[in-house]
Parts: C-alpha cells; sequence; structure tokens
C-alpha cells in the first residue's frame, strides 16, 4: 500500500503541480501512522531511571511474551513467534475488532513477583472502603487508559511501636487510624487477621479518619502486635491506647470565707470592668462537673461523657470550672464564659481513645478554648487532633505537670500547638512539683487555691492543673475583646504582658512570667485610628498690581 502511494504521488505531482504536495505528503504520513498503530499492541514499559528493565520490543512478539523484570531478575526475551494462519474473521488489529470465534483482546503481561515492577496499569484500591477512586475517562483514538489514582489520608511517617522503657498504656489494647470509608466488615477482617477483637470505631472530624480500638486476644505485648499491624496497607498509623494523668495535688475540704488570693495577682478586678468572658465557650476535657454547685449556676452549656458509664461528677473536674467561671462567693477568671464539660476521665485517669472523643465533639460544638488539666507520654494521634484543633483557630491550654524537676517534657502541654502554663504560690514561686522545661509559657496561681468541690462544698487545692484553668478564662476575657485573635496572637500577647518571675526573660521555670490578664486585655484592643491632623491654612499676603498707567 505505502509503495503504491508513492508512487502514485510520483506520477501526480507533475500533472497536479507543487501546490497538493503538502496535502498528499500529509495523507502518507497518515497512513504509515495507522499502520504502525494497527500492526502490535503496545505495553506500557517502565519510566526512565526505574530499577525495573526494558526489553526491547521484537516484531511478531505478542504481548504475553513481554517479560519485565526487577533488578535482580536477568531478562530474557523470547523468541519471536510465528506467525500462524488466521482463524475465522480473527483480526490483527490488537483486539480492538474482536470477532466470533472467541478472538479477544489480549490479556495483560504475566506480572513476576518482586521488587522493581514497573508497569502501566491502573492503580487499584488499596484496601476496601479506602479512599475515593475517580471513574476512568477514556477518550478516542485507541489509546491507553488513564491511571486511577486513590484520594486518601497519607500517613505512616514512622513506626507507632512505644519506647523500649515506655509503660503507660493500657496492657491489652491497640488503636488503629484508618481512612473514614474502610467498612466495619473490612476492619473486622483485619482484626481477625491478627487474632485481636473491636471494641469501639469512631470517626473523627477533626483528623477525617477513623479510629479503631482493639483488644489483645491473647499474651503477645502490646510493641509486638503493633508491628505486625503496620505490615496492613489500610493502616494510617497503630499505637498503644495511653494513659494521661489528672494534675491535681492532695486537697481539703474548706469553707467558702478562705482567701482568694489568684484574683488579685491576675489583676482580674481591674480586667472584668473591661470583659468577663461573656459568650465565650471554654471546652474542659477533664472528669466530671458538679452543675448544681452554686458557684457554676448557669454556666455549664453542654455535656458530653465520652466514658458511657454515666459516673458521678469528679472534685477535679469542679474545681477546673471553678478556677475559670466561678459566680457566686468566689471570682473566677471569666465569670461570664460558658463551659462545654467533657468528661474523658474515670478518677484521676483518662485513655487517648477517651481523650480524643473529648476533643472531637467540644470542636464540632465551637469551643474557643480547650482546656487540658491532664499530663503524659508523647501521644502521635492526639498531636494531629491538636493540630487540627489550632488550624481551625482553637486556643490550646494546657497543665506544665506535676511531676517534678527532674521529669521529662508531658504532654499535651509540650506540643507546639499548646499554651503551657506552670503554678506559683501567694509568695510567686514556683510550685515545687511543676514540671520544668523551655515550652513552658506562662504562669499562674495554682497553690493552696480555694476552689468548688463536690456537693456544694468548697476545696483548698495545688496543681498545675488549675493555673491552666485560670489562663483558659484569662483568654475568653481577650476573645470576648477580640473574637478575631487566632492561637498564635493569643499566646504572643499572654508572653508580651506577663510579669517577669525568676531568672530575667523568659526561662524553663516561669517561662515569659505571670499572667496579667488586664495588661493582656488592654493588648488586645485594636489600635484606635489616628485623628485627622489638621495643618492650618497659610495665609498668603494678596499681591496689589498696579492698574495700566498708573504710577
Amino acid at each position: 500500500m505505502r509503495f503504491g502511494l508513492r508512487l502514485s504521488i510520483k506520477i501526480l505531482l507533475p500533472v497536479m503541480g507543487l501546490a497538493v504536495a503538502p496535502l498528499l505528503l500529509a495523507a502518507l504520513n497518515e497512513a504509515n501512522a495507522q499502520s504502525n498503530r494497527n500492526s502490535s499492541y503496545r505495553a506500557t514499559f517502565p519510566a526512565a531511571g526505574s530499577n525495573a528493565t526494558r526489553q526491547p520490543f521484537i516484531p511478531g512478539m505478542r504481548l504475553k511474551d513481554i517479560a519485565i523484570s526487577g533488578p535482580n531478575e536477568p531478562t530474557k526475551p523470547s523468541r519471536p513467534k510465528k506467525p500462524g494462519k488466521p482463524k475465522g474473521s480473527q483480526t490483527t488489529d490488537g483486539g480492538r475488532n474482536p470477532g466470533k470465534d472467541g478472538n479477544r483482546p489480549p490479556r495483560g503481561p504475566r506480572f513476576p513477583i518482586g521488587p522493581g515492577i514497573v508497569v502501566g496499569v491502573p492503580v487499584g484500591p488499596v484496601g476496601p472502603g479506602i479512599g475515593t477512586a475517580q471513574p476512568p475517562s477514556f477518550g478516542g483514538g485507541g489509546g491507553a487508559p488513564p491511571t486511577i489514582r486513590q484520594a486518601q489520608p497519607a500517613r505512616r511517617s514512622g513506626s507507632g511501636v512505644p519506647p523500649a522503657n515506655e509503660r503507660r498504656y493500657v496492657p491489652n489494647e491497640i488503636l488503629i487510624e484508618v481512612g473514614s470509608l474502610l467498612s466495619l466488615q473490612a476492619a473486622d477482617a483485619l482484626a481477625r487477621r491478627h487474632r485481636l477483637t473491636r471494641l469501639e470505631s469512631v470517626a473523627f472530624q477533626l483528623t477525617g479518619t477513623t479510629l479503631l480500638r482493639l483488644r489483645i486476644t491473647d499474651r503477645r505485648s502490646v510493641p509486638t502486635v503493633i508491628r505486625g499491624v503496620e505490615t496492613e496497607q489500610v493502616v494510617l498509623a497503630t499505637q498503644p491506647n495511653y494513659w494521661a494523668v489528672l494534675q491535681q495535688e492532695a486537697q481539703q475540704t474548706a469553707g467558702a470565707g478562705g482567701d482568694q488570693y489568684a484574683p488579685a495577682k491576675l489583676r482580674l478586678p481591674q480586667a472584668h470592668a473591661l470583659a468577663t468572658g461573656e459568650r465565650i465557650l471554654i471546652a474542659v476535657v477533664d472528669s466530671g462537673i458538679d452543675a448544681g454547685h452554686p458557684e457554676l449556676a448557669g454556666v455549664i452549656a453542654g455535656r458530653f461523657d465520652a466514658l458511657g458509664t454515666d459516673d458521678k461528677a469528679h472534685a477535679h473536674g469542679t474545681g477546673i470550672a471553678g478556677a475559670m467561671a466561678a459566680r457566686a462567693k468566689l471570682t473566677g477568671a471569666a465569670p461570664a464564659a460558658q463551659i462545654l464539660a467533657v468528661r474523658a476521665f474515670g478518677g484521676s485517669e483518662g485513655t487517648t481513645f477517651n481523650i480524643l472523643k473529648g476533643l472531637d465533639w467540644a470542636a464540632s460544638n465551637g469551643a474557643r478554648i480547650i482546656n487540658m488539666s491532664f499530663a503524659g507520654p508523647k501521644d502521635p494521634v492526639i498531636a494531629r487532633s491538636l493540630a487540627a484543633a489550632r488550624a481551625k483557630g482553637i486556643v490550646l491550654i494546657a497543665a506544665a505537670g506535676n511531676a517534678g524537676p527532674r521529669s521529662a517534657p508531658l504532654y499535651p502541654a509540650a506540643d507546639p500547638n499548646v499554651i503551657a502554663v506552670t503554678a506559683t504560690d501567694a509568695d510567686d514561686k514556683l510550685f515545687a512539683n511543676a514540671n520544668r522545661g523551655r515550652h513552658i509559657a506562662v504562669a499562674a496561681p495554682g497553690v493552696d487555691l480555694l476552689l468548688p468541690a463536690l456537693d456544694g462544698t468548697y476545696q483548698v487545692t495545688s496543681g498545675t492543673s488549675f493555673a491552666a484553668a485560670e489562663v483558659s478564662g484569662a483568654v475568653a476575657l481577650l476573645l470576648e475583646r477580640r473574637p478575631d485573635l487566632d492561637p498564635d496572637a493569643v499566646r504572643r500577647i499572654l508572653i508580651a504582658t506577663a510579669r517577669d518571675l525568676g531568672p530575667e526573660g523568659t526561662d524553663s521555670q516561669f517561662g515569659a512570667g505571670l499572667v496579667d490578664a488586664y495588661q493582656a486585655v488592654l493588648a488586645s484592643e485594636p489600635p484606635a485610628p489616628a485623628a485627622a491632623q489638621v495643618v492650618p491654612a497659610q495665609v498668603v499676603p494678596a499681591q496689589v498690581v498696579p492698574a495700566a498707567g498708573a504710577r
């Protein structure tokens, strides 16, 4: 065909002239291209620079004869087979026009198993329900279908196996984070493969993922099980279900007429002349709160029980709420603020899973501030939730911890998204059991505080927990005056207006110093517009021009 077309062009050129030559040459090129396309089914080979080797294409070779090998598998080209006689209505166009006698498009290559395999095939789902595959869109012209890419969260930045000396976790449970579309059937199948029992599964809005809580049904250790689960492709992350502890020292019962020195130290009377925290929601992720206490009448705007056991209130959570918003005989840091009561601790201990449920509920219900008066080990999944909460504009406050000066940093206070608060006493001395570290941002009163307790009573108690609660209240004052403040602006104002304590400047004991609520509120005010400067008009003496002809 091509020879005949070339001959026709040579004959017609002298007759038709040079004007039609380009048209005839274009027709020839198109014919050549179509002939090449119909001669074979072309496979997609590895890209240049990959580990896989490329086998040269040999005329007459079929797709199933092509071998694609990795770096450890030498390539051995197959010998071309002699073309056979077509049967029936078979075609030789690569399977685009199947005939009646069973002629089908050629099957894909038989892939060897091993590293370095690179082929031009669509990428399928990683696992059941994970990600959202885009529907394929095939264009005309008989080209290869486009690659289908999965949209799924990227994770697995490191192993979730706890450090060798870490034991602060539930000994027979692990947590697994997966994509939010994973079905319960797939989750249960995953659990069975690793001899686990699924206890709970919750989809979290903050991270956009689902967290599974599973029980280890035999004597295997948590690190051993985590190492096995991390081999699963559908697993984004896995870790222990860590313990955290509320940061309160021993308390004693007291009357309501005791000394309440914290308001004067924080300069709350002056600050309350400007703001009281009205309409600001503070989430308290803690133990239960006694909402019936006279100091807390009308304070609780919403409740969430992550434990689901409906236990009674606890003195710690009640004291935290009082330090923030007491409004009867005592004065809280933000007496007009509203509290979202999140019960994530049964007694003094809480787990990663329940804390996460509390954080997610608080963020979904409009909290502007989240107070975390607890401490524990570094917790990767909580860290991701805190980063997401800060990105939403939520101010995160946490107690530095009561483990003493020799303790390693405790979390969430040491998280970079959190404002860490330490405690001082009535003489501005550091609380003896407070943690130290460069992550400490500010200090607030936290020793021998008079606070509400259970059943309408009062307590005198100490701990960085209550110092953090007072700073959360102070932040509510700022947000009332300036609702547009973001977490970074709040941190800067608190640090810039704090009264320096201890060594000059920011230090590992007091941070920037004692919070000054009054100066912080003043500093949060937007700058007043500059008054327009009035420039007096210059009086220019009139110039007298003599009339024409005058002398």
